[in-house]
Order: C-alpha cells, then structure tokens, then sequence
C-alpha cells in the first residue's frame, strides 16, 4: 500500500499505551471504516515513512496521517481524523483555523509525555480478529 490509497491510513507508536488508546478510539468511531492503521515500529509503517523522507530510527515523535496523497502529523493529523469519525467529534476541526505551530505546541507537550501518562508497551498492539484487516501488515 502507497500513500496515494483511496483510504487514510494512520501511523501511531506502537509501544505507546496512549497511542493504542487512540487506536482503539478511532476504531470505535470510524464507522465508515475509512482509517487503516500501522505502527511506526512494523514494516508497512517504516515503509509509508520512508516514502516521505522519514530515515529509519528517526520516525516523528507524532501520530501520521496519509490522506489523498497528503501527509499531516501533530495536532493537523489529530484533528483531520477527528473530522471523519462519528458523534461530535467532527466539531474538534474547527481547531483547524487555529496556526499550527500554536495547536502543536499543545500536541507536543502531550506526546512528550506520553510515556508517563499512559505507559509503554513491550511489544506492539495486537489487532482483535475483527480489525485484523485494518492494519497494515507487510
């Protein structure tokens, strides 16, 4: 898979509690099934990294989402994927009109902490047999 797919798929940390939490949450919430996932840490997800210029060992300390060709990370990516799921969270893009580079502050402080607000895993994620086929695995 490229990241020129006709869905979106989001690249998250893999060992991060926080970031399968998130995981968990769009999954719950993407009811037209639009996001695929992969973990920065698995072979599909150094891949789609790779492609936009992400040496490997230096993946962003950012969640990633490739949508129609374009890339966003930090709170764009957040709030781009809230924009697609159901509920009232589409509402959350309003932020959008916020510049970045203050919304991102506010993403950085969270993702620099992520670790010691949620934990860290020893091993990745793994996908229950009924989402199995929205991550990308190769």
């Amino acid at each position: 898979m490229t990241a020129q797919t006709s869905n979106a798929v989001v690249i998250f940390d893999g060992e991060c509690n926080f970031c399968a939490f998130a995981v968990q949450f769009i999954l719950r919430r993407d009811r037209a099934q639009y996001f695929q996932f992969a973990s920065r840490q698995s072979p599909a997800g150094i891949r789609l990294l790779e492609q936009v210029g992400f040496s490997p060992g230096s993946s962003p300390n950012s969640i990633v989402l490739f949508e129609n060709g374009a890339i966003s990370t930090k709170s764009t990516a957040a709030l781009r994927i809230a924009k697609r799921l159901s509920g009232f969270w589409p509402v959350f893009s309003v932020f959008l009109l916020i510049p970045a580079p203050i919304r991102d502050g506010v993403y950085d402080i969270i993702a620099r902490n992520r670790y010691r607000f949620a934990g860290k895993r020893q091993s990745c994620m793994v996908p229950t047999p009924e989402t199995r086929a929205r991550f990308l695995s190769d």
